[in-house]
């Protein structure tokens, strides 16, 4: 910064009151300050003056400069704010939660057919607002899979009559019209492969668990009686049961 800058002749008397000077600096620093602002000029004061008027304006501008260092560092605190802000992540929205309201029932379901379809695959999933079980059958997509699936309080093996002891509180039976064994040679299918449902929300056990006349009967233990439904998508025979009502 050169002395012309802020030189003692560029400022009106209005602007120096000698009895109003900025609190007073050390002398050492006050005494750099006035070296290096040239504020030492006497600029034709009365001999008897001008030390006292030398300090008077070193004062002065002293209070100048720490004013407007003063207003550069709040401006670059408030731009440095600015960006500060704008750096900040936006908050992530909640997510809208799923309805999983059903109109399902737990009544009784059935699917007619009229010829049986062999099965050749079982397998179950797992989705936010129910557990699904999926028979894939043979035959052309078109042609319907019979079924009755049910609520049961003891599911007895067909055609033995036996008690099957499956996991859950309650007991869904799946009758589906579908031999278990080859019409023309009498040999059994190759058995429908096991499926784990450990960890499962609604699904507590799967056993596939007899059959006779064309049919196969599987018991499905779930946690409690609740709604289910039972539809078909191409050759896939599906069975939901919700997780709440």
């Amino acid at each position: 910064m050169s002395a012309s800058c802020c030189s003692i002749s560029s400022l009106s008397p209005s602007h120096t009151p000698l009895g109003s000077a900025p609190a007073k600096v050390s002398g050492s620093v006050l005494g750099a300050f006035c070296a290096a602002m040239d504020c030492s000029a006497t600029y034709n004061l009365p001999e008897g003056r001008r030390s006292k008027q030398t300090h008077t304006y070193a004062n002065y501008y002293w209070g100048v400069v720490m004013r407007r260092i003063g207003t550069a560092l709040a401006a670059m605190m408030l731009a440095g704010g600015g960006l500060l802000a704008g750096t900040v992540p936006a908050v992530a929205a909640v997510p809208t939660a799923v309805d999983c309201a059903v109109t399902w029932g737990s009544l009784d379901k059935t699917g007619d057919s009229v010829a049986s379809r062999r099965l050749t695959d079982v397998r179950t999933g797992q989705h936010e607002c129910f557990d699904r079980l999926v028979f894939d059958a043979q035959g052309a997509a078109a042609d319907p899979i019979g079924y009755t699936v049910r609520y049961v309080d003891v599911l007895h093996q067909d055609p033995s009559d036996v008690v099957v002891p499956i996991k859950g509180g309650a007991i869904l039976e799946i009758s589906l019209f579908s031999p278990r064994y080859d019409p023309a040679t009498g040999q059994p299918y190759p058995p429908l492969p096991s499926v784990d449902v450990t960890g499962y929300r609604t699904f507590r056990e799967f056993k596939v668990t007899g059959g006779s006349e064309g049919y196969t009967q599987a018991g499905l233990g779930v946690r409690a009686r609740l709604p289910f439904r039972v539809f078909q998508t191409a050759n896939h025979l599906v069975v939901d049961v919700a997780h709440t009502w």
